[in-house]
Order: C-alpha cells, then structure tokens, then sequence
C-alpha cells in the first residue's frame, strides 16, 4: 500500500508530506484548493509525460516520492531481476524530479530507471481512477484477464492446459515453418553445413591438442636460445673456462678446505655436510642440463609443420567456438540439423500430422474455456448493470463483447489465453449505442464505473492501492450513500484514496486530510492537514452546510458519522 507521499514546488504546492493509512483515506477541501494538483503528482510519479509548467514559480525543480510497501513476491522478483534491492525487504520508494530544462529522471529506491520501468512497477501498486489515462480497466487487453479472475479457481488449470497447448503447437508451427522455407535457401543451407562438416572432420581434431601444439611450438621456435642458455648454465656449473672456476669446482675446493677442519667444531661440521649435499645436487643439476641440452633438435620442418596445424585450429576457433570442445560440439549440432533437412520430407509429414492432432485438442480444451467465460460474462454483466444502476446510472447497458465468435477450428484466432478476444462495451444513457470503456468521456462516469467494477473484482484484484477522483460528479442523495458504502467496502480489502465534495462519502473515512489554500506574503501555497475526530465533525459541518453552518448541521454531521462508524463495524 501507499505509506507516504511527499510532493515539493509543484504548481501551488511548496512542501507537503502525507502519511496514509489503510482501508479508506478521505480527501476534501473548498473548490480550488489544490485537489486535484494531488492526483496530477502521482501520476507525473508513475510515468506521465513531464511537464515543467508544474514546477512552482522560483524553483529550479518538482520532486514527488511515493513510498510503497508491498508482499507482491511477483513485483519483487521484476524488481530483483533489474537489479534493484528493496528497502527493509518490502519497501519500494519511486521518485520523480522535474527539471526547468524540460529533463525529468526516475528514481526507484534510489536508482536511476526507465519511465518504462516506473510503469511497469507501479501498474502493480496503484490504479488510479478518474479523468487521467493510467486506468487498468479502460484497456481492452486486459477484459479477459478481468473476466477469468471472476472464476479463477474454477478455470486456473483449465487455462494452463490450453495455454501449454499453445505454446507446444507454435513450437511446432516454427519447426515446420523453417523446414518448409524457400527451396533454393534450404539446398544453400545443406550446402553450408556440409562444407563446415568437412572443415571441421578434415582436421580431426583431439581435445587438449591445441595445448600441446603451443607447448611444442614454443620449443621449437625458441631451440637455438634455449640450446645457448643450457649450455652456457653447463659451463658455468660444471664445466668452467680458463677466466673462472666452475660452480662444481669451487664448491668442491671449499669442502675440501673444511673436510682438514670439521672435527674442531660441530658449526662448521654441519657447514661442511650442507655443502656437500649442495655439490651433490648440483652436479645432478649438471647432468639435468648437459641431457636436456644435448637433446635439443633444430627441426625446421617439424617447426613449419606444428604453425600450420595451429594455424587451422585457430581458424577453426574463429569461426566455430572458442575451444577444440565448442567446435566439436558445433559440429555435433550442425551434423543433426542438416541429417533433419536432408530428411525433412518425413519429417514435415511427421510435423504435420502433429500439428492437427494438436490442434484438434488446443481446440477442444478452449471451446470449453469459451463456454465457461460466456457463462461467467452473462452474470458478470447482471452484477456491473446493478451495481451501476445503485449509482444513479439508471439508464445503463454493459455488455461483455466476445470478438472471435468463430466455432471453426481453421477460423479460430490462436492465443496462449484461448480463443476468445474479449472487450467490456457499456452504454451510459438511454438510445446510445454500446461503445468502448475508453470512450467514456465523463470522468465522473468513468470513476463509477470503475467502483463497480472494483466492488465486483475487490477479492480477486491484486492491485493493493485504488485513487478515485471525481467520483461523485453528477450524483447526490441515496445514490452518494450508495457509493460511500461500496468504497467503505472495497476498502475492506484495498487502500482506498477518494477525493470528494460529498459528505455521504466522507463519512466513511478512516482517515480524513483536508486540503487548504493558504496565501501570505502574496504568495499562494496548498497544505495538507491530517483531521481529527472532532475537525472531522466540523469538516462534515462544511460539507454539509456550506458558508453557513448552524447548531442543527454540526448534530447532522455527529450523526452521519456514527452512521458511518456503525456500517463500518458491520463489514468486519
């Protein structure tokens, strides 16, 4: 839910912050008090277009945060994969800061994102209803999601299975596709894959070999250094010249010298055995190197041989994989892919006959899941046209408009979600045709419409936090009651934000906010004031009466209230 919004120079507002609560937050206050500039933040949060006009006069930027908790292990996978932690493992912070340059960035939880991302996100946290365009209900391609959730125990498995219907028959489809491409592509291919096939074959090559070559090209290249180097260490260790003794030798010489005068001291007994033991291993050392030496070979040929095989195996690696066992592998893959193609005609035929018998049964299975949705539909649109009519929309027609009525498997139009394409159409006064949700141009209309929706889907929607604005536009008496008490419902089970003028809705407030336009120093600035108890009376009073609030309306409003209070109890 919406923990906290805070909104600073935007339009009339210098700085506010707004600690809401759960079920349903009430806000009211005098025409042109800065209401709706609300409404207008939060959606410049969650991804409508920037507009510096908003910025207030003197600043140099808007900023507009909304903190969110939310459970929605969904939401918190998403934001997990984009690399974004959350904050006390439940709390999502998006904010919005509008630049004087016409620059905007977006912030969730203090990392720069997409306004893509921000829309992504937020369509699981908020809906807001009014006359503003983030509203979920007014896309058609979401009516068959909506339709299903009216039933979604009763069809979840029923959708899976059509759904992996779907999916193994567009497999299929793609195979048989690629298989019955152009002609002339398909001999190019095979021709393609043999030519690799025999690349790769021609160089028989072994796993590990390439390691070997370079360990024995590296010798062979550098013989002639390594030959001068060992037996330069051989004459310098053993064999000596007339400028210098050898190492051997003078080693030799000083055991000797010590061998006279070891037993006149334990040191220099022990100097003398570690020297020894030194001779001893250098002249192994010596021997070491005299063999390695004389082993050496100057091969040309062998040299020109082993550049050239690894001349082919990196040339193989350029094209094929990074290791003698990614190009193996390749040839592998490639070996089965031209083996399918040259006998692709069995296959095809196989393919085909596959695809029928898989689409007989996709058929089948969303044949009935159509059946059970226009089964559903017929009493979803009884429930929509009384909950309407309950709020003075009395002239009212919904339908739920099934597009493909098509009963023939070869006319049916394949989705993952059946065959049905599905759209609400709705006629709000009487001789009107029925027209898309979206087309409704009364934003009063459309928030009603949407609480009747919202009272209808409130256990099976997942949208934890609901706006309405302007709800109330057009209805008064038995009809803003009516309201009042379908939102105190839905807030049962939502976060509820309602902006009204109507105190048959207010009343039913767990939280009331009055907002207040205050001018000093000629400067005119929007606040925000969380009502207590007794403000509330007093707030109910204005509602009720107007500039002229007497004793009789204040004992109204005490009234409404508990009236309130009582329906409130009886929901819990």
């Amino acid at each position: 839910m919406l923990l906290e919004l805070i909104i600073e120079n935007f339009a009339l507002i210098e700085k506010i912050d707004i600690r809401f609560g759960g079920g349903l937050n009430i806000l009211t206050g005098e025409t042109g008090a800065g209401k709706s500039i609300i409404i207008d933040a939060v959606n410049m949060a969650i991804g409508e277009r920037a507009d510096k006009s908003y910025i207030r006069r003197g600043a140099d930027r808007s900023v507009i945060q909304m903190v969110f908790r939310t459970q929605n292990k969904y939401l918190i996978e998403l934001l997990k994969e984009k690399g974004i932690d959350l904050y006390d493992d439940d709390i999502i912070i998006i904010t919005r800061e509008i630049y004087n340059n016409g620059r905007s960035t977006s912030r969730i939880n203090d990392r720069v994102v997409t306004i893509s991302l921000v829309k992504e996100i937020s369509k699981f946290l908020i809906d807001i209803h009014g006359q503003h365009a983030h509203q979920s209900l007014l896309y058609p391609e979401n009516h068959i999601d909506i339709l299903d959730s009216l039933a979604e125990k009763e069809i979840l498995n029923l959708k899976q299975e059509v759904a992996n219907k779907y999916y193994e028959l567009k497999e299929l489809k793609n195979k048989l596709a690629s298989l019955c491409g152009n002609e002339l592509e398909r001999e190019r291919k095979k021709d393609l894959l043999r030519f690799q096939l025999n690349e790769i074959d021609e160089c028989d090559l072994k796993i590990g070999e390439d390691l070997e070559l370079m360990s024995q090209y590296n010798l062979l290249s550098n013989s002639e250094k390594i030959y001068n180097v060992m037996s330069d260490s051989y004459e310098k260790i053993y064999s000596g010249n007339n400028r210098y003794l050898s190492i051997v030798d003078g080693i030799g010489n000083i055991v000797k010298e010590l061998e006279d005068i070891k037993e006149f001291d334990n040191n220099i007994y022990n100097i003398y055995n570690i020297l020894q033991e030194c001779l001893y291993n250098i002249e192994d050392v010596s021997r070491d190197i005299r063999n390695y030496r004389d082993n050496i070979e100057f091969d040309p040929f062998l040299l020109e041989q082993t550049e050239k095989r690894l001349d082919l195996i990196n040339n193989l690696k350029r094209k094929y994989g990074n290791t003698i066992e990614e190009i193996l592998s390749y040839r592998n893959k490639i070996f089965l892919e031209l083996e399918e193609i040259e006998n692709s005609q069995d296959i095809i035929e196989a393919l085909k006959n596959n695809i029928n018998k898989l689409t007989e049964e996709y058929f089948d299975l969303a044949k009935k899941l159509s059946d059970i949705r226009r089964s559903i539909a017929k009493k979803f649109e009884t429930k929509i046209t009384h909950e309407l009519m309950d709020l003075n929309m009395n002239k009212v027609i919904f339908k739920v408009n099934f597009i493909n009525d098509s009963t023939q498997i070869n006319d049916i139009n394949y989705t993952e979600k059946g065959i049905d394409r599905i759209e609400f159409l709705i006629s709000t006064n009487a001789g009107e045709q029925l027209k898309s949700l979206a087309k409704i141009a009364s934003g009063g209309e459309i928030s009603r419409i949407m609480l009747a929706f919202k009272t209808i889907l409130a256990k099976s929607d997942n949208i934890p936090t609901l706006i309405f604005d302007e709800i109330d536009t057009g209805i008064s008496g038995r009809a803003a009651n009516v309201v009042g008490e379908k939102l105190a419902v839905i807030s049962r089970t939502h976060q509820i934000l309602c902006i009204t003028h109507l105190p048959q809705i207010a009343l039913m407030a767990d939280h009331h906010y009055y907002i207040e336009k205050n001018i000093q120093d000629d400067k005119t600035s929007t606040c925000i004031i969380k009502l207590s108890e007794e403000d509330r009376i007093t707030e109910l009073g204005r509602l009720l009466g107007g500039m002229t609030i007497t004793n009789l309306t204040m004992e109204h409003a005490k009234e409404m209230l508990s009236i309130g209070y009582n329906f409130k109890n009886n929901l819990k």
